[in-house]
Order: structure tokens, then sequence, then C-alpha cells
């Protein structure tokens, strides 16, 4: 079910079918400069456009939160990593086969700003994530790389229900698609840009999985 915010949310199920014409929505909503929050794979999400500035601004006030903290990035398939002018290394390239891409794993690598897109000319790191969600995986299909971040205000726990995200937020999206999360945890956040790839934030895919994948790296 998509709604403005202002209407009655019931939980609804995503037939396969209505997959496409809701990603048709969501995709021309984002693209028009609107946000909106949605289920994922793991927990309920905010999305916008990269390249909507104000949309982008009104995430990090929905979710009170620093500018200084960056917004991960969702991607529908590893071959738009090079259209984000991400800097692949062996580490990365493990977290890539790891059998967690699509799914709960996100991973922070750096930029090439030679080959990164306008929106990210001040970047020296992103975080990328490819989620297991068909909704979402069609969206990304029609808009390209967006900027996807947990719906919870800054510092609180992350909800798991549209209704409970839009009580905690610091304002509405613009459109909600009804839902609940797949999830009882956000993605694990691994950091491959430093030697050795580090854990920056413990989620779905625990520490024991993320040894395993890096075995054998220096």
């Amino acid at each position: 079910m998509i709604c403005p915010h202002r209407a009655n949310l019931k939980a609804a199920k995503m037939m396969d079918h209505s997959v496409n014409a809701d990603a048709d929505r969501v995709a021309a909503a984002l693209m028009d400069g609107q946000i909106v929050l949605l289920p994922t794979d793991t927990v309920i999400g905010l999305a916008a456009c990269p390249t909507q500035a104000e949309a982008v601004a009104r995430v990090f006030d929905l979710k009170a939160r620093a500018r200084s903290k960056n917004l991960p990035i969702m991607i529908a398939a590893q071959d738009q990593i090079d259209m984000l002018g991400g800097i692949a290394n062996s580490a990365v390239e493990k977290m890539l086969s790891s059998g967690h891409m699509p799914g709960p794993l996100t991973v922070a690598l750096g930029v090439d700003a030679t080959r990164a897109p306008d929106w990210l000319q001040d970047r020296e790191e992103i975080a990328f994530r490819i989620p297991n969600d068909a909704l979402l995986l069609a969206v990304l299909r029609r808009t390209g790389p967006l900027l996807v971040t947990s719906a919870n205000r800054s510092g609180q726990e992350t909800p798991n229900t549209t209704e409970a995200a839009l009580a905690q937020l610091n304002g509405a999206p613009d459109v909600v698609v009804a839902g609940v999360g797949r999830g009882s945890q956000p993605s694990t956040l691994v950091n491959c840009r430093v030697t050795p790839a580090r854990i920056e934030r413990l989620g779905a895919v625990s520490e024991n999985e993320i040894a395993t994948i890096l075995e054998g790296l220096q």
C-alpha cells in the first residue's frame, strides 16, 4: 500500500503482480524530489534521490542527524559501484562474493573523484548496500543509486514498522509504503577502505561471519 503520509495506514502484503506498478510510483516520487518511507529487507528506511538537494536535507532533518554523518547509498547491482567512483580492493571483492550481496551487508570504500558523480565530489568515502528486496531493487533499477537510511531519529532505536517510524521522526515524509521491515536488525557495516577492514556497526551479519569472509587477507 502506497499512500501520502496523512492517509490511514494499514499493514499490506506486497504481492508480486503489484511490484512493478508500485516501483513506478515510488521511483516517480523520488525523482520528483519527494522523500519515501518504506520497508526494506532489514528495517524501515527513508529514501531520497541524491541529486535532489532539498530532499536530502530534509532526510537529515527528519532524523535530526548531524550533516557531518553521511547517508548510506543503495544500489541495484554490483556494476553500479563503478558509477559511484568506488575504489575496490581485495576486502571489497570478498564482501561482494560473500553471499550477503544482495543482503544485510553495507560496505564502505574509497572514492575516485575523477569517476564519481557530482553529488559525491566532496566525499572521500562512501558506504553502499544492495538490498534483498523486490520492490527496492525494482525502484533502484528505475532511479539509479539512492540515499536510503534507517527511519529512526538519531540516537534512538530503529523502528520496524512504518507506523512506529512516523511516530518517531522529526516531521513526516511525503510518501509512505506501509508495512514491516523484514529484519530485526540493521545491516552490518564493514569499512574496507582501511587495512585491515573493520566492522563499524554490527548488525544482521555476525562478527564471526565477517571474520570468515575476510579470512586470508593481511
